[in-house]
């Protein structure tokens, strides 16, 4: 198994995403890139720890490529929103890649230089590019939250 961390606004409905993808054999909510250890669902909503909400895929490279993971990426969210997405707003929101090795990082870049010169997005693109660091698992109410609440979009997209 491989790993793909991605943050693109409230991780309810990114984790519900990546789940529908063959290949994909785990999708945690979490937190990453920010100074605090452990932190809590209410301290990551001060926007005072550093961390986006994110979701850590597992998943079978022979299955689905990285490639494929970003373009999921890419159509769940806005990336030309700094630190929003639809109604919710702070860092915590913003768009974010955390690569794992050298060739995420290689394939990540590239995919944002291919698609900001493209007309799929109308403004800037601002998504972060980062080295992954410490995964935090959010709190178990927040995993597999559609699935146990029965809903199927947040339509923020």
């Amino acid at each position: 198994m491989t790993k793909a961390t991605f943050g693109a606004g409230c991780f309810w409905g990114v984790e519900a995403e990546f789940r529908k993808i063959e290949g994909v054999k785990d999708a945690a909510a979490g937190y990453m890139g920010g100074a605090l250890k452990n932190p809590s669902y209410e301290e990551v909503c001060t926007d005072k720890t550093g961390h986006a909400e994110v979701v850590q895929i597992e998943y079978d490279p022979e299955v689905v490529s990285y490639d494929e993971l970003l373009e999921v990426f890419w159509k769940v969210h806005d990336p030309t929103t700094l630190n929003r997405q639809g109604p919710d707003v702070g860092t915590q929101y913003r768009s974010a890649i955390f690569y794992h090795d050298d060739d995420q990082r290689k394939k990540a870049e590239a995919s944002k230089v291919r698609l900001q010169g493209s007309n799929r997005f109308k403004g800037d693109i601002v998504t972060e590019i980062s080295p992954a660091d410490t995964f935090y698992r959010a709190e178990e109410y927040h995993q597999r939250y559609y699935e146990k609440h029965g809903i199927q979009s947040c339509g923020i997209k």
